[in-house]
């Protein structure tokens, strides 16, 4: 009942916007000509599935054999810049001002990166992908131990740190750029150090519209994929039968609770959907780890590791170069290129939760964290599959994978106690990472037909949600899903040129970014202020008292204004332009710098909790107070100190100080 009173508000919502179109901050140049371009290339292949294929497919042919040694060449790159970035003095910039902290706890944060950036693929291919490199080795001989420990190290090549790399370099300098420079949240603001403000014209527009396309398609596949094993586990379970009407019938229930879902927002929707199915995920890993062979699955962990970290240079610039083979076009050179289609959706919806992490927080939770938990579910599900066809002789389980994938997961749970239980949950699991996807997916195109604003009319994200079903409905029923697949992954090949160009402008901007820490570190030569005009009992009153927001800002209108006034009008007889405003948020002093960056400095009244030493008569008993500090920001954010109670004097000379400063940082640039 609830979710029919929500339903007919958002339509409610949806005809108010219709009539009051000219305040949606839609973009239309990017909304339509993308809605153009995924409808040509649907028509295309729905109408003609096979010609698509094969002309998709000869394209994707011709990047495997002459541009695969881009591909690896780039994601060994994005790799290693990674690894640099987090472990570089870059660590400590945030992804937003100074001051900036977290919108989501870590748990949560972990959640929804986590349902986004794999979701579907580990519960499609848990079970299946290490079956059929251990059945069909790249080198080993099929179906012996040494098939089973290229298997398995083969696996977490291919969903490991480099798959969570391409995500990660993407998402930081999405969120760098929005959150510290101002940008919009689109993929165009990662071409601002090459172009500038020419991503505001139509080179913007054409990233934008490439990236809602590959989105769109990406998203379209998967939920193809998600289909077919939802429909299998229903099968499995309560006899439904297969088919692709079927599975028509389980898209449209699944787009209408992501409907649901992308119309309460981030906060509720996509956040407690991903915690919900971290939960699930983290108790069905449990369930098959204690059931299974659990200290034969500890030790494979330990040394499938181990295996993968001793190879993992080797492996990631192996092109088989002097062994001739079609498997790494069909496997590593399709996985690299499937992440990097990915990469505009997953990692644009990664920046829009990341805001207020710092780098070095941020990759050490989107590389490392991530690729930890799909290690061990990589090992818990493929090595337990492993076991049953080579120990236990599972025949049928083999077999399954090479026949049906989709179903490979459900043969597999059927050799545990409470098998059904198990199947039920993994059904459920597919069911929400399938709304996951979808409804994320429908945020982040919004999003990127929006100007990077998340704040639109209901109906945008709706044609979204509902675009992406009906997408993937057609070339499910037509035949093109494979067509389209292939074509997203061919794609690949002009995003990861542009990736590289953009990680180049990225080290640039935060070469910028380290000067002007720097900067602010520079002491030497800088005269120090001092409170000489108040003696020190009035100092010791001022600093252990606990003041209001009234008081605050009358300090702020009497001392802080009148110095900011002060210097300002200094600085205009030195021939500056110089401009002093009072907001209702802050007072700001800026100064123009010509063609280099202004310096601004402003006092913003900023709540913070009373401390637990407090004196008792300014606490009540239980009860958590709130007082105000006139804290200083820069042009970066926030410097988390307070300057109430201070002079005229002692204002006007931070005020210098911080100048002093930026005219280092103004020469560091040079």
């Amino acid at each position: 009942m609830t979710a029919i009173v929500i339903i007919e508000q958002k339509w409610k919502d949806f005809f108010c916007v219709i009539e009051n179109e000219n305040k949606s901050p839609l973009n239309k140049p990017v909304f339509y000509t993308s809605s153009a371009i995924i409808i040509c290339l649907l028509c295309f292949a729905a109408l003609m599935p096979t010609v698509a294929d094969a002309l998709f497919k000869t394209l994707q042919s011709a990047i495997v054999t002459n541009g695969s040694w881009f591909y690896v060449l780039a994601v060994a790159f994005v790799v290693l810049f990674v690894v640099y970035l987090g472990m570089s003095r870059y660590g400590e910039i945030k992804l937003g001002p100074d001051h900036a902290s977290p919108e989501f706890s870590f748990p949560t944060w972990l959640s929804m990166l986590f349902a986004a950036g794999m979701g579907i693929g580990l519960m499609f291919f848990g079970v299946s992908e290490p079956l059929m490199h251990f059945l069909a080795p790249p080198t080993a001989e099929a179906g012996t131990i040494d098939a089973v420990r290229e298997a398995m190290k083969t696996t977490f090549f291919h969903w490991g740190v480099h798959a969570w790399a391409i995500y990660a370099i993407v998402a930081l300098i999405l969120g760098y750029f929005s959150y510290r420079q101002n940008l919009p949240l689109t993929l165009r603001s990662a071409l601002y150090p090459l172009i500038g403000e020419r991503i505001y014209g139509w080179p913007g527009h054409v990233v934008d519209i490439f990236a809602v396309t590959s989105t769109v398609f990406g998203i379209a596949t998967s939920l193809g994929l998600g289909a077919s094993q939802v429909n299998a586990g229903f099968n499995y379970l309560f006899g439904m039968p297969s088919g692709t009407g079927v599975q028509i019938l389980i898209m449209a229930c699944v787009v209408g609770l992501a409907v649901i879902s992308v119309t309460t927002g981030l906060d509720k929707g996509i956040r407690r959907l991903s915690e919900t199915n971290m939960v699930l995920a983290i108790v069905l890993l449990l369930i098959v780890l204690i059931l299974g062979p659990t200290v034969f699955l500890l030790q494979a962990f330990m040394q499938n590791t181990g295996a993968y970290l001793a190879d993992i240079v080797r492996n990631t610039f192996n092109l088989f170069a002097y062994d001739k083979t079609d498997w790494i076009g069909g496997w590593t050179i399709f996985y690299w290129g499937w992440w990097l289609a990915w990469a505009p959706f997953v990692g644009l919806f990664i920046a829009r939760i990341s805001y207020g992490r710092t780098i070095r927080e941020f990759i050490l939770g989107v590389l490392l964290i991530p690729s930890v938990f799909t290690l061990f579910w990589m090992t818990v599900f493929g090595n337990s599959a492993i076991d049953q066809v080579l120990v236990q002789g599972q025949d049928v389980l083999a077999n399954m994978v090479n026949e049906d994938t989709a179903v490979a997961l459900f043969v597999f749970l059927e050799q545990f106690p409470y098998s059904s239980v198990l199947s039920f949950i993994a059904v459920l699991m597919v069911i929400v990472f399938f709304v996951t996807s979808c409804d994320s997916g429908a945020m982040v195109v919004d999003m990127l037909c929006s100007h990077g604003r998340n704040d639109t009319p209901v109906w945008q994200r709706i044609y979204w949600a509902v675009g992406v079903g009906v997408v993937s409905a057609v070339l499910l029923y037509a035949g093109g899903l494979g067509a389209l697949q292939t074509m997203t992954i061919a794609a690949a090949l002009p995003f990861a040129i542009v990736l590289l160009i953009a990680m180049f402008g990225l080290l640039k901007a935060l070469r910028v970014e380290g000067f002007k820490r720097e900067s602010l570190q520079v002491l030497a030569g800088t005269p120090q202020h001092s409170d000489a005009d108040k003696n020190w009992k009035g100092r010791l009153e001022n600093i252990v008292s606990f003041p209001d927001e009234e008081a605050v800002l009358r300090f702020m209108r009497k001392v802080a204004l009148p110095a900011m006034n002060e210097v300002g009008k200094e600085f205009e007889e030195q021939n500056f332009e110089v401009n002093v405003e009072e907001t209702d948020e802050a007072f700001i002093l800026t100064v123009t710098m010509g063609t280099d960056p202004d310096f601004i400095y402003a006092v913003y009244p900023t709540p913070t909790d009373q401390p637990e030493f407090a004196p008792s008569e300014q606490m009540d008993e239980g009860v958590q107070k709130t007082y105000y500090r006139a804290e200083v920001h820069l042009s970066e954010g926030g410097q988390n100190y307070d300057i109430m109670g201070w002079s005229k004097l002692s204002v006007i000379n931070d005020v210098i100080d911080h100048y002093h400063k930026h005219q280092h940082f103004i020469h560091l640039l040079k």
